[in-house]
C-alpha cells in the first residue's frame, strides 16, 4: 500500500489557555490566504474549536480522538485529507501530555512534528525549562519546537528564545493583542457564528503570525493508505431533520458524512428563528445551548407544538445533552430564572457553576455499541428509569440513557462513525 505526503504540524501546548486555537486559527487562515489548501483537525471531541477553524480554513474540521474515535477512524480521515491538502493542521488538546490517549499519542502514532504553543506573558528564562520538559518527557515523540504567545517586546522575545537549549527550533514570538482574542464562556469560545468580527480577528491574527518562523510550511509527513470505511445505505429514502442554531450547534461533521453515507436526506431548520419542524421521517436534537435561549425556545409557537405532533407520530428523536435538556418540562438558568420547556420528558434540568460530567463515554444499547463524550454544567431530574448506563473508559459509571417510546436521550454526544449501523437504527433503519 502507498502513502500520501503532506506537510504536517501538531499544535500543542503545556495547558489549557495557552492559545492552541488562536495559533491553529492563524496558520490556517494564513495558508489560506497564500492560496493552499489547509485541513485542520482537532484533537479529542471538541464543538467550539473547530467551529472556528472551519472559518478560518474553510473547510469542515473533523476530530481526532483515539478514544472516542479510534484508529482506524483518525488513520483513513489523515490519509483522505493528505491527498487533498497542502497542510494538514492538527490542535492538541489540553495540556500535551494530559488524557488517556493522548495529544501526545496521536503525534507519536501518526509522526506529526509537534510545535508547542507557550503563554510567556509572565515568565522569562523558565520558559526554556518548560520547553525541555515537553520536548523529552517521551523520548520518541516528534517534537519539533515552540512558539511564544503574549509576548511583551522584542527583549522579551530574545530572553525566550536564549532560553531554549540545543536542537528546539524557535517558531517566534506573538504580541498581546486584545482585540484579536477570541471570546469566552463556560463550555470554552463562543460559537463562531456568534463572533461577529471572526474574520477580521483571524486576519489580524494571521497578519501577526506571518511575520514568524511558524509562517513557514512544515516538513511532508508520510500517512499510510488506508481505506475509507463501507457503510451500507441502511437510511436510504429517509429524511432526517435536524436542528441546528445557537442553541443546537455541538454537531460533529462526522456524524453527518454518517448519516448522508447511510442514504438519509438531511434537512436543517432553526428553532430560535422559528422555523417549523419540516416533514420527515426521524428528528435530532444535537447539543448546544438551549439555557442561553430558553425564552426564545419556550415562547416559540413552532417548537413545542412540533416536537409533540412528531412524539405523537410515533417517529424517532434523538435528543443529546442540550437537546436533552430542552425536552424537560422546566429549566433553570444560571441565573436561576425557571423557563417551560417543551415538556416531552417528564422531570427538570438546573445549570450550576461546577462542572457535572466531562470525559468519553460508550454506550451498549439494544441496537449495539457506540461510543461518544459528555461534557455539561447542567443537571437532569427525571422519574424516568434508564434503559441502560454509559461506561466509561476505566469501566465507571456514565451517563443514563432514557427511552420513552421512539426518543431517545441522554447527555451523550454520540459519535456516529463508531457505529454507523446504531446510529441508523437510532434514525428508524
Amino acid at each position: 500500500m502507498s502513502a500520501a505526503l503532506c506537510p504536517a504540524l501538531f499544535v500543542a501546548a503545556p495547558a489549557s489557555g495557552q492559545g492552541k486555537t488562536t495559533v491553529t486559527a492563524a496558520l490556517a487562515r494564513h495558508h489560506v490566504r497564500q492560496g493552499r489548501r489547509v485541513t485542520v483537525f482537532k484533537c479529542g471531541p471538541d464543538f467550539l474549536d473547530p467551529q472556528i477553524h472551519a472559518v478560518a480554513s474553510g473547510a469542515p474540521v473533523h476530530n481526532l480522538d483515539l478514544g472516542m474515535c479510534g484508529h482506524a477512524d483518525a488513520a483513513w480521515r489523515l490519509y483522505e485529507a493528505a491527498g487533498r491538502s497542502d497542510l494538514i493542521l492538527v490542535e492538541g488538546v489540553m495540556g500535551l501530555f494530559d488524557g488517556n490517549p493522548s495529544g501526545a499519542d496521536i503525534a507519536r502514532t501518526f509522526g506529526i512534528p509537534v510545535m508547542a504553543v507557550i503563554d510567556a506573558r509572565a515568565m522569562a528564562q523558565t520558559f526554556g525549562a518548560i520547553v525541555h520538559g515537553l520536548a523529552t518527557w517521551q523520548p520518541d515523540l516528534p517534537f519539533s519546537g515552540v512558539l511564544a504567545n503574549h509576548v511583551g517586546s522584542e527583549g522579551h522575545a530574545k530572553i525566550l528564545k536564549e532560553a531554549l537549549g540545543p536542537g528546539i527550533a524557535w517558531y517566534g514570538a506573538l504580541p498581546r493583542d486584545a482585540e484579536a482574542a477570541l471570546p469566552e464562556r463556560h463550555l470554552g469560545l463562543l460559537q463562531a457564528a456568534e463572533i461577529e468580527d471572526l474574520d477580521a480577528r483571524l486576519d489580524r491574527l494571521a497578519g501577526h503570525l506571518a511575520r514568524t518562523g511558524a509562517a513557514d510550511l512544515p516538513a511532508p509527513v508520510a500517512f499510510p493508505e488506508v481505506p475509507a470505511p463501507v457503510i451500507a445505505p441502511l437510511l436510504a429514502g429517509r429524511r432526517v431533520a435536524i436542528a441546528r442554531d445557537a442553541a443546537f450547534g455541538f454537531i460533529y461533521p462526522g456524524n453527518l458524512e454518517t448519516l448522508q453515507a447511510l442514504g438519509a436526506e438531511l434537512c436543517f431548520f432553526s428553532p430560535l428563528a422559528g422555523d417549523p419542524i419540516p416533514d420527515c421521517d426521524a428528528l435530532w436534537l444535537p447539543g448546544g445551548y438551549p439555557e442561553l435561549h430558553a425564552d426564545t425556545l419556550a415562547a416559540s409557537s413552532f417548537w413545542t407544538s412540533g416536537l409533540r405532533a412528531h412524539q405523537a407520530a410515533g417517529r424517532p428523536l434523538l435528543a443529546e445533552c442540550g437537546g436533552m435538556m430542552s425536552l424537560f418540562e422546566h429549566i433553570t438558568d444560571k441565573a436561576g430564572q425557571v423557563f417551560p420547556g417543551a415538556g416531552l420528558l417528564p422531570g427538570h434540568t438546573r445549570m450550576q457553576a461546577r462542572l457535572a460530567a466531562l470525559g468519553t463515554q460508550f454506550v451498549e444499547l439494544s441496537e449495539g455499541k457506540i461510543s461518544g463524550h459528555t461534557f455539561h454544567y447542567s443537571r437532569s431530574e427525571t422519574p424516568l428509569v434508564p434503559v441502560a448506563r454509559a461506561r466509561t473508559r476505566t469501566g465507571g459509571e456514565g451517563e443514563a440513557i432514557y427511552r420513552l417510546g421512539r426518543l431517545t436521550a441522554s447527555y451523550v454526544h454520540f459519535y456516529f462513525p463508531s457505529s454507523p449501523a446504531v446510529a441508523a437504527a437510532l434514525f428508524g433503519a
